[in-house]
């Protein structure tokens, strides 16, 4: 009897109206369908159900990014490193010394509020500044260590010689071949007028087409993941028209 306990079962409806608010129970699930089926309905039109449900979880979003911020960041990463915390043999639990000097970032924090002030808004400017130079250097520094070890690997032997076996040399020689051709469609600083080069730079361009092809399937293999979820909580775990997996 699949749909023994279903939407088209009393037992069904019964459940619902017990109100019960206990994690996975039958209202707690209809409440997120309800919001769930009120973002899709963005794909018939924009409605006011859709912006509600919109507005509803921009809220709880922010509500939760706040908390998580002060719970995972401020807390363990600002306040206690300022204020230390004094040893604990019990808990073993080694004592840490305050740096009060971190309390100078609260003020240079504050700063940014004055984005809300047209007469000292440049005020603003400062923490973002130093944010900005802060993520470019982490950037730079994750470029040394992620893309140039990808390029130094471009160099790969492309004969069969020694340890590279005939199909490891197939594979070098598909990946030199495609890195240089794709290469040669950058090449803006002249005209292209070698037929060679145009014919190099029309197949690194087929290939980059492979590229972002391969790419744009992938996202939208991710987004049916998503939606199949969203439909196996809308019709099992919600309306109960199947078995649970």
């Amino acid at each position: 009897m699949i749909f023994a306990q279903s939407v088209f079962s009393p037992q069904w409806w019964q459940e619902l109206f017990q109100f019960d608010t206990a994690e996975g129970s039958l209202f707690r699930i209809t409440i997120g369908a309800i919001l769930t089926l009120g973002l899709y309905s963005l794909l018939y039109r924009e409605n006011k159900f859709y912006r509600f449900t919109e507005h509803v979880f921009v809220g709880l979003a922010t509500g939760f990014s706040v908390v998580a911020i002060v719970k995972e960041v401020l807390y363990p990463q600002w306040w206690i490193p300022m204020m230390g915390t004094p040893a604990n043999e019990t808990l073993g639990v080694e004592m840490m010394p305050a740096h009060y000097l971190y309390g100078a970032l609260l003020p240079l924090a504050c700063l940014a509020f004055f984005v809300f002030s047209k007469k000292h808004g440049w005020l603003s400017r400062i923490p973002l500044g130093i944010i900005v130079g802060l993520w470019a250097g982490q950037q730079l520094n994750a470029f040394q260590n992620r893309f140039l070890p990808q390029i130094a690997d471009q160099a790969r032997p492309i004969l069969p010689v020694g340890e590279t076996t005939v199909p490891m040399a197939i594979n070098n020689l598909i990946v030199v071949v495609t890195w240089i051709v794709v290469l040669s469609y950058f090449v803006y600083s002249f005209e292209q007028q070698s037929k060679f080069l145009q014919r190099t730079s029309m197949v690194g361009r087929w290939l980059l087409m492979v590229g972002f092809g391969a790419i744009f399937g992938t996202t939208m293999m991710t987004r049916f993941v998503l939606f199949i979820d969203r439909a196996y909580f809308l019709l099992i775990e919600w309306l109960r028209l199947g078995k649970p997996l």
